[in-house]
């Protein structure tokens, strides 16, 4: 094989040649790779004798081999050449390592450029750092196999198969000055996310936004498979890459020198086109959708690590994907061939008598906050400020009494979103994405204030469509969400609205994510950063046009199975307490935020004073709306999470204070979820002595829920009243019907639960057999009404609470 760069015709690029290497620096650079490649293999093999200044031994190796290595000399290599550039030219760069167990390779970068030491102290430039090095790695106690929070530099964990690219998007958005570098494993470039997240170019506005450099490394197998890029004719790759609509620059060889000469002449390529890119776009105000660069990268994997092990083929093959030589302690061959491996870089040129990197190994590192390892905007909580949230009072609806009026709540956070948007204009640090539903979830207020963002064609009929837009919008739920990621990770605020049915679609995403924040909240180094907000809307209870398909409620079990730490789930039940929760998460840190809330007409329940104090308890009664006069327990507690069952429960309160008016009611509201769980298991959860005071030890609950219902019984499974509590929510009964026989369907209408009422509590069933008659009756005479008039009931559709 041969290194040799082909980059085609340069569109939009300086006509300028590209300066080529001189003998000193390819020595240079040879020797920084060279070093990184050792250091890879001492990570993965040894816990003592890092310089081999004595024959290797047994005892010098780990007893269990764990790690990497058929990526990492490809990655040494990017990271070689990325120090090359960002010192020549003084760039502003990070790099998202998105092959999936590159660990050791960017830990060995970070060693070697003196930001590893700088975040932890310890593990010093020299040979006891680089004891402390290798042994730490994949090690009880140490650090992972795979780029991770712990990695200074990184905002991509290295296990996020798919992720990288969108996240890489993210981060450039809106940092004009920022090139941000992503390796995608021939791998991960199968999976769904990454081949949708191609389309990302489309919406980078070459004046506000950065550059995003694609470098696909092809090496060309999985675990165990080849890889399908891998084996596609380069020009069938080339077509493919410039459909995305990128120019494809390519690398490929097995011969180290040929390769950095070719790789520094491609790296000088890419970026003097995204140069000219830039300026054509920010000084001549060119206005066509620019053809990016991307680099794809072909060397093979395990690249300089034994070509065979025990007569079978290793470099080049799928053998080399994690540890070639896998039995060292035991196999004094494979002792011997691991020597000779890490002898083959020849350590001692590399470093001096102490372990310290020599000059020559040193001499193409970038300084201070230019390192890969030490760049501010891979610790995006120290560029973080304030949102400029503004006062809920103007925002706020009135409510002169409780449930006579209707608004739909998310239109009206779309006018306080409006001025959010309005208000960052300059600072540009806020965005809202959404799968193609902003104007659908209500919130299309935001388009007074920025359009949405798009860098392809637009056609007279089109609106909202313009060129630095900070609304994007992509059908690609994967997409939004490594947007959002890669937004709020360097710094930046940002809203992700979705249909509640179909945010399962990122829901591994959202578990690295909050893996991600916990593991951060135990790095003091790492800042707080924004939290990242879902707004979900067009929920379960009201999909008339779109039905069964779109009724899915379980996201929220979903994330409160994750560290408690990190993550909240709030269900307003009106416009003022939907303003008050988003003024609190949108100014939170270090959390993933679920509000659930709908975008259809919704009674108004709360003054925007009463929504303050509701959603700072997380959970209340709601004297008003029940019937105990605080001189007795009461007889059965109605409690309701979600829009939709606080309005069936309060439509029962009605019904029971109507034909029971003796009954003791007591209605309580929880808009925080997590406050059901015991204050031991999640920060925002209640004592036994709240809790018991709330919902009583032993009268019946029943529990009208927005979600599953197994979800509550799980929260509070542990409480003295959970022998008494019923929930009622959905149960996957669902069709294209009416608002009301939605509920019905599910047993969580009104009319439900006064008969739960009835059945639960004690010596009211033979008293109140004809109530529920009545309220069966009325069930049965809901279907035959809505089948007839293709409408609810006239006593449902115009309810109001009584005054």
């Amino acid at each position: 094989m041969h290194a040799e760069p082909n980059d085609g015709t340069a569109l939009g690029a300086d006509s300028a040649a590209v300066a080529t290497l001189s003998d000193s620096e390819l020595t240079e650079l040879e020797a920084q790779w060279r070093a990184a490649n050792y250091l890879t293999v001492g990570q993965i093999y040894l816990m003592a004798n890092p310089l081999l200044r004595e024959p290797l031994r047994p005892e010098h190796v780990k007893p269990r081999l764990l790690g990497h290595w058929g990526t990492s000399p490809a990655l040494n290599l990017v990271y070689t050449h990325l120090n090359r550039v960002i010192k020549a030219r003084d760039l502003d760069a990070i790099c998202i390592w998105g092959p999936g167990h590159g660990g050791p390779a960017v830990l060995a970068g970070s060693w070697l450029d003196g930001s590893y030491t700088q975040t932890y102290p310890d593990i010093t430039r020299d040979e006891a750092g680089m004891v402390r090095l290798f042994r730490q790695f994949s090690f009880p106690g140490g650090v992972p196999s795979h780029v991770a929070p712990e990695t200074p530099g990184s905002i991509h964990e290295g296990g996020e198969l798919g992720y990288s690219l969108s996240h890489a998007y993210g981060a450039a958005l809106d940092n004009p000055d920022l090139l941000v570098t992503c390796v995608i494993g021939d791998g991960e470039a199968e999976t769904g996310p990454l081949a949708a997240s191609w389309h990302s170019n489309k919406f980078l506005d070459p004046v506000h936004d950065g550059a995003v450099l694609p470098i696909l490394q092809l090496n060309g197998y999985k675990i165990a498979n080849p890889t399908v890029l891998a084996r596609l004719p380069e020009q069938e790759l080339d077509e493919l890459l410039r459909g995305y609509g990128h120019h494809p620059l390519h690398v490929t060889g097995s011969d180290p020198h040929a390769v950095h000469r070719a790789m520094a002449h491609t790296m000088d390529r890419a970026l003097d086109m995204i140069a000219a890119i830039q300026r054509s776009a920010r000084e001549e105000h060119a206005i066509d959708r620019p053809r990016w660069p991307m680099i794809v990268l072909r060397t093979p994997k395990g690249w300089t690590g034994p070509r065979e092990v025990d007569g079978v083929p290793v470099e080049g093959t799928w053998r080399a994907h994690q540890v070639p030589l896998a039995e060292v302690r035991d196999n004094p061959g494979h002792l011997r061939q691991l020597e000779g491996w890490m002898r083959s870089y020849r350590p001692e040129e590399l470093f001096d008598e102490h372990g310290r990197p020599r000059e020559q190994v040193l001499a193409c590192l970038p300084q201070g906050e230019r390192r890969l390892g030490a760049n501010p905007h891979a610790n995006g909580g120290l560029f973080t400020r304030e949102l400029p949230v503004p006062p809920l009072e103007k925002y706020a609806v009135e409510v002169d009494k409780p449930g006579t009026n209707l608004h739909e709540p998310t239109r009206v956070l779309g006018d306080l979103l409006e001025q959010v948007m309005e208000d960052t204009a300059e600072r540009r640090d806020f965005r809202i994405v959404g799968p193609d539903e902003t104007a659908s979830n209500r919130l299309q207020a935001v388009y007074k204030a920025t359009g949405k963002a798009w860098e392809a064609e637009v056609l007279p009929t089109d609106e909202h469509l313009v060129r630095g837009g900070r609304v994007m919008e992509i059908l690609s739920e994967h997409t939004c969400q490594g947007w959002s990621e890669g937004y709020l990770l360097t710094g930046r605020h940002a809203l992700f609205s979705c249909y509640e049915a179909f945010i399962h679609i990122v829901d591994s995403m959202v578990n690295q994510h909050i893996k991600w924040l916990r593991t951060t909240r135990r790095l003091p180094w790492r800042a707080p950063i924004p939290s990242l907000n879902y707004l979900l809307t067009s929920h379960v209870w009201r999909q008339d046009h779109n039905g069964f398909s779109h009724q899915d409620p379980g996201f929220v079990d979903h994330v409160l199975n994750k560290s408690p730490e990190a993550v909240r789930v709030y269900m307003p039940p009106d416009t003022n307490t939907l303003l008050a929760t988003a003024d609190h998460v949108l100014r939170s840190r270090d959390y993933v935020n679920v509000v659930v809330a709908g975008k259809q007409p919704c009674f108004d329940w709360l003054t925007l004073d009463e929504a303050l104090g509701h959603c700072a308890r997380g959970a209340g009664i709601w004297d008003w709306a029940g019937t105990e006069d605080g001189t007795r327990e009461p007889d059965v507690v109605l409690a309701c999470a979600g829009d939709v069952p606080t309005q069936e429960a309060l439509a029962a309160a009605d019904l029971l204070r109507r034909h029971l008016p003796d009954l003791a009611v007591r209605v309580v509201n929880v808009v925080d979820i997590a406050r059901l769980l015991p204050a031991e298991e999640h920060p925002h959860g209640m004592p036994d002595s709240e809790y018991d005071a709330l919902f009583t030890r032993d009268k019946p609950v029943i529990f009208a829920y927005h979600g599953y219902p197994w979800l509550i019984h799980r929260l509070a499974y542990r409480r003295a009243g959970h022998p008494h509590l019923h929930v009622r929510g959905y149960k996957e009964e669902g069709t294209t019907t009416t608002p009301f026989d939605m509920v019905v369907r599910n047993d969580l209408d009104r009319y439900r639960l006064v008969m739960d009422v009835i059945d639960r509590v004690p010596g009211l069933a033979v008293r109140a057999a004809a109530v529920r008659q009545e309220m069966a009756d009325t069930r049965t005479r809901h279907h035959s009404w809505i089948r007839e008039h293709g409408v609810d009931l006239p006593e449902v559709a115009d309810w109001t609470w009584p005054h």
